[in-house]
């Protein structure tokens, strides 16, 4: 299994731990956090479709450029949005809510750039680049 599988495989299992924290937890999480219950019950649901990707893919060899392009690109956007949240966000999360968001949307970039390299490695990058003319 190359860099690329194992990274998808951590941000399966990850994410499904953070989905399942924050579906489950939502009523608990919030008022330690200062963050809406909605919020982030809703957060852990959005999660639901993205793990579904990341487990066919993971069954695959080598997945289709666009595709495993589009993960590393919500990644990416996970993470933007999560810091976008922090500092333009209409919440005042507490400290704990702080450290919660920062770290999960520094791991989730981690991930990203985890993925990035295994799929340059899987010679990913050059695909792009025709996917894209043709597109």
């Amino acid at each position: 299994m190359g860099v690329f599988h194992r990274a998808l495989l951590l941000d399966l299992v990850a994410s499904g731990a953070t989905a399942l924290l924050l579906i489950a937890g939502a009523d608990l999480l919030a008022p330690a956090f200062a963050l809406p219950a909605d919020l982030l019950r809703t957060s852990g649901l959005v999660l639901l479709p993205f793990l579904l990707l990341l487990a066919l893919v993971l069954r695959q060899s080598r997945p289709h450029t666009v595709i495993a392009w589009v993960i590393i690109e919500i990644n990416v956007c996970w993470s933007l949005a999560s810091y976008y949240l922090l500092l333009e966000g209409p919440f005042q999360p507490t400290t704990l809510g702080i450290a919660f968001v920062s770290i999960q949307a520094t791991a989730v970039l981690g991930l990203a750039l985890l993925q990035f390299i295994g799929w340059r490695r899987l010679g990913g990058d050059a695909g792009y680049a025709s996917a894209a003319q043709r597109a």
